[in-house]
């Protein structure tokens, strides 16, 4: 049966690596009846954690979506991992769940991928609730750490429930909304208790500081509380309901699902108080590229888009879809308008891991699997029909930071390699493959050396070939800094019969960075005819793409085409094009030619303790560090530095932080290279020429 609109909680649970979000998930499951026993990640027996990758490491690679019910509510939630390599995970749940669930470490508070996650939520008004795992453990404190929260983000965290003892005296929760204590038992589930006389009075105090955080979430609300001083607990849920759907407030819950401990509280909080899809909104372009909001609609045309693809070795291709409006059942018609085909699913899916299980329908709003479809991808909108005038709004992912240049020995082996990541590519948007023209190398990037390397290891394994690897050439500019004066070349040939015959003068100045080329026909007179006009454009586009000084694309110029000569019968376009290249030659030779490198925009996540050494690294590496932002212990550097100094950050970063460090990467600009470096770069490139 498919599930109502108003029936559906969409979760992303996201957080550090380590803190315990697979272990929740199997402890939601076994609550819901779904498993007859909660596993642990290292048991490698986890519902969500099931590749074989995963298993090997213990770690989540991929999101993966569960679906179960809790009290009649249907909630959908996606395990997240909490690396920084595997980053798209994490943006692809943030984009299909109206709420997200941030888990951290009860001995620690905020890491670094805490901060960053946060950050992401923020751009997206996403609201969030907190779970403090791991209370169990020696040194957790949930005051500390949500005073940690409070320092580290600019929000109002309220606390929904109290620990029931810390570390070794660790022993459930206190619910304040109930007033009721959960107490976990051994192997079992938590069972509930009476308050213990010695909490009475601070769950007095901490209740009533949560009343009158949720009599801020409606007027009529505000006006009982300064009446009668106190709320209902339905009148609590309603407060609080309103103020995470607009994120003003940050529930905070506890608990250990080492024991599951906290999990009621939790599941039950999801079912009356997270935010449903009717309470939501998704993102379509129409025809003009301009962006709208638009609402989750159960009553209008079908319309749905695709956050997620995997191939999986028995099912084939599965494709994650989020429904936006009306209702997709196996025999809807599914419009792809940039295939501009179509095709009827067949068969619908929700899934509990790697297992998949069939329904009859999805509504608005729901979250469900595809399989085998023909015309989904990720990023790709499945509409009603042609006439549907927008697309939605694709994932938006972070530019790789990390990159290798790949070769095999043979061609045969070429082909298996560059199929296998081509696919891989298909499914995780954050790995790139692409062949770069200019340095004549096969190029991989990702988010991280981690991400890279289980990749390479998958397909030498399953193709049974090997790939070298090796840091990529850097893809150079050249352009010109001066006016070059006219310039002047006559092409001639003469060898019987018909010669060939083409004189041209041409001035070349530098124009705007990013213009990249500019010409202009100022012969008068008509000492060329039209006809030849092109032959001696594709001439000049030649020149600048084969550069100048080390090979590189020629970038920046403005060409100004001044006079010629044209020979009644031995002019040709081949004739004008070889004269256009040859005054190329003349005019670069006086213009002022230099290299140009590109220039990466940088921002690095580290520890206040290295800070030091980073920016210290960062001159060293000739970066321009335009700022830094503290978050409490953390500190967020901000700079500018050249791509050549790059390749090799990701392990340079995690040698100088422990670990710890993680940073983002995007394309800023190109700027002038010269010197010695200039000079290295020059006779780099000539030397790979000549062999």
């Amino acid at each position: 049966m498919s599930v109502q609109s108003k029936d559906l909680r969409n979760v992303a649970l996201v957080g550090h690596n380590g803190t315990g979000k697979t272990n929740l998930v199997e402890q939601m499951l076994y609550y819901a009846n779904v498993l007859s026993k909660p596993e642990t990640v290292e048991s490698g027996k986890t519902t969500s954690d099931y590749t074989d990758e995963e298993i090997a490491r213990k770690i989540s690679v991929h999101a993966s979506l569960n679906s179960f019910t809790w009290e009649g509510k249907t909630i959908n939630i996606i395990d997240t991992p909490g690396t920084a390599d595997f980053i798209g995970e994490a943006i692809c749940a943030f984009r299909s769940c109206e709420a997200a669930l941030m888990v951290v470490d009860g001995r620690i508070g905020a890491q670094i991928e805490t901060i960053k996650l946060w950050r992401r939520l923020d751009s997206r008004n996403k609201p969030r609730a907190v779970f403090i795992n791991k209370m169990d453990k020696e040194r957790a404190s949930y005051r500390h750490v949500i005073d940690s929260l409070e320092s580290e983000f600019q929000s109002h965290f309220v606390p929904v429930v109290m620990a029931l003892g810390e570390a070794e005296e660790f022993k459930g929760v206190i619910n304040l909304i109930e007033n009721q204590a959960y107490e976990f038992v051994p192997g079992g589930k938590e069972k509930a208790i009476p308050i213990p006389e010695k909490y009475s009075a601070v769950v007095e105090d901490f209740r009533n500081r949560l009343i009158e955080n949720a009599a801020e979430g409606a007027d009529d609300l505000i006006e009982k509380f300064f009446e009668e001083g106190t709320l209902t607990s339905d009148e609590i849920r309603r407060g609080l309901r309103e103020g995470l759907k607009d994120n003003r407030v940050v529930p905070v819950f506890c608990g250990a699902t080492d024991k599951g401990a906290g999990i009621t509280s939790l599941l039950n909080f999801i079912r009356n108080n997270f935010p449903n899809p009717l309470d939501g909104f998704d993102f379509r372009i129409d025809e003009q590229g301009i962006e709208h909001t638009t609402p989750i609609d159960p009553n209008g045309p079908v319309a749905a888009y695709c956050f997620k693809t995997t191939i999986d070795q028995f099912s084939g291709k599965l494709s994650f879809i989020k429904v936006v409006a009306g209702k997709i059942t196996p025999e809807t018609d599914l419009y792809n308008p940039d295939l501009k085909k179509k095709e009827k699913p067949g068969k619908l899916y929700r899934a509990l891991g790697k297992k998949l299980i069939e329904v009859d329908a999805l509504e608005a709003g729901d979250i469900g699997i595809i399989a085998k479809s023909n015309i989904t991808s990720t990023n790709c909108s499945l509409l009603s029909g042609p006439d549907v005038n927008y697309v939605f709004r694709p994932v938006r992912l972070p530019q790789p930071v990390f990159q290798l240049a790949v070769s095999t020995e043979d061609k045969k082996s070429a082909d298996k390699m560059n199929e296998a990541l081509y696919k891989i590519a298909e499914e995780d948007l954050t790995f790139q493959i692409k062949m770069n023209p200019e340095t004549k190398e096969t190029v991989i990037g990702g988010m991280g050396e981690l991400q890279i390397s289980m990749i390479l290891e998958k397909v030498q394994e399953k193709q049974k070939i090997k790939i070298n690897t090796q840091t990529p050439r850097i893809a150079y500019r050249e352009t010109i800094t001066r006016k070059s004066g006219i310039a002047e070349y006559s092409h001639k040939k003469q060898s019987g019969g018909h010669g060939q015959f083409g004189r041209v003068l041409i001035e070349i100045e530098p124009i705007e960075r990013g213009s990249y080329y500019q010409f202009t026909n100022a012969i008068k007179g008509g000492a060329i005819s039209k006809g030849y006009v092109p032959g001696i454009e594709k001439g000049i586009q030649e020149s600048m793409s084969e550069g100048y000084l080390a090979g590189y694309p020629l970038v920046d110029i403005g060409i100004t085409l001044i006079d010629g000569k044209e020979h009644p019968v031995d002019s040709s376009e081949m004739a004008f094009k070889l004269a256009a290249k040859g005054a190329m030659e003349i005019a670069l030779s006086k213009a002022g030619c230099v290299l140009l490198e590109p220039i990466m925009k940088l921002e690095v996540f580290i520890e206040n303790e290295y800070l030091g050494a980073i920016l210290s690294d960062l001159s060293a590496k000739r970066g321009r560090v335009l700022g830094q932002e503290e978050k409490g212990h953390l500190v967020a550097v901000q700079a500018e530095v050249p791509m050549a100094e790059l390749r090799t950050y990701a392990i340079d970063l995690k040698s100088m932080t422990s670990g710890t460090g993680s940073f983002e990467l995007e394309f800023s600009h190109y700027e002038t290279l010269q010197g010695r470096l200039a000079d290295e770069v020059i006779a780099e490139a000539k030397a790979a020429k000549a062999e």
